[in-house]
């Protein structure tokens, strides 16, 4: 029986020890040496040369500020839309038949059969000025501005000298410049469609294990469906929303694909700045500054969530708690009053 814990442990460690080698070498050394990689000057030939902090001086630029915040503005613009897409998705598989839930799972998964490049390649070509995407977000902008004229109702002498019918020139669209190719729309758009289905599947794989009897007893009692999937199917997949948070913002922040062959000169993000560092400038030392500034714009929101999943559970604990308490103490008034 003395050997059994040893037995177990000697079993974990072998268990472990080929992930444990995987992430130190191809990881965490890496990440160590990208990191010592920015006390580094770069050398005229575009290598590595003697120890210095003049890579961090030239980091002080004015415009990596604006590219950061645009790259989180994005890559939470991305998150936001993709969560808000796959919570009635997943919700539906998980209410489909059981035989239906492979068949739906694998058509989300299909668009990976296909190579990265060519998925975004053919969304280029559908965002192009002359295609039918480009005509529908042209007349989408028409009745827009329409709309705005009508409720304002501008002096008709200044918005509307033509006498055109509610002021349709008040707002004018020019279609040649309006364009949604080469724009931070098209970049959250093709992205969203990218990493719509990372956001899907954990958020499956939770309701998968749901109670959905809890949601037909909450109607039973008179609340709204929409109410009993806000306030009873969401909380109770709660991981399942984290996980796809975390596999949606992680990816989306470091993209740089997607920017650049959609995005244009008007969304550079700091995965675009990172590539033109380190491949056509060759400034290895400025590329790996950057690096290191996307992995404190990453490791941020994820030390966020854990804070925020800590502080959720502890909060759950104090009120189960709170409840066991009251229950014990009713149950002893109500002995000591028998």
């Amino acid at each position: 029986m003395s050997d059994s814990p040893m037995r177990t442990s000697r079993s974990e460690w072998g268990l472990t020890t080929p992930s444990f080698v995987w992430l130190l070498v191809f990881f965490a050394i890496p990440a160590v040496i990208v990191f010592l990689f920015t006390f580094h000057a770069r050398t005229p030939e575009g290598g590595v040369g003697p120890w210095s902090f003049q890579t961090w001086r030239e980091l002080v630029d004015p415009d990596y500020p604006a590219i950061v915040w645009k790259t989180l503005r994005v890559s939470f613009k991305v998150t936001l839309w993709s969560i808000l897409l796959a919570l009635p998705c997943a919700y539906a598989i998980a209410r489909m038949e059981k035989r239906w839930r492979a068949i739906v799972a694998g058509a989300i998964m299909l668009p990976f059969w296909t190579s990265f490049v060519v998925r975004v390649f053919a969304w280029k070509t559908m965002l192009h000025p002359d295609g039918w995407l480009q005509t529908c977000y042209h007349a989408y902008l028409h009745f827009k501005m329409w709309v705005c004229a009508w409720f304002s109702a501008p002096p008709p002498a200044v918005s509307n000298p033509g006498g055109c019918l509610l002021g349709l020139s008040y707002c004018p669209v020019d279609n040649a410049t309006t364009t949604i190719l080469d724009s931070e729309a098209a970049v959250v758009l093709v992205s969203v469609y990218t990493f719509l289905p990372f956001a899907i599947m954990p958020i499956y794989t939770a309701a998968e294990k749901f109670d959905f009897s809890l949601m037909e007893a909450a109607r039973d009692l008179g609340a709204k469906s929409f109410y009993a999937f806000r306030k009873i199917f969401i909380p109770g997949i709660r991981q399942g929303i984290v996980s796809a948070v975390l596999m949606v913002f992680i990816p989306a922040i470091g993209s740089y694909v997607i920017p650049q062959m959609v995005g244009g000169t008007s969304c550079i993000l700091i995965g675009n700045k990172i590539f033109d560092r380190a491949m056509a400038n060759r400034n290895i030392p400025h590329a790996s500054a950057l690096s290191v500034l996307m992995a404190v714009s990453v490791l941020v929101p994820i030390a966020v969530v854990i804070w925020w999943r800590a502080r959720q559970n502890a909060r759950d604990r104090k009120r189960l708690e709170a409840e066991t308490t009251r229950m014990m103490t009713s149950v002893a008034t109500a002995g000591g009053v028998a």
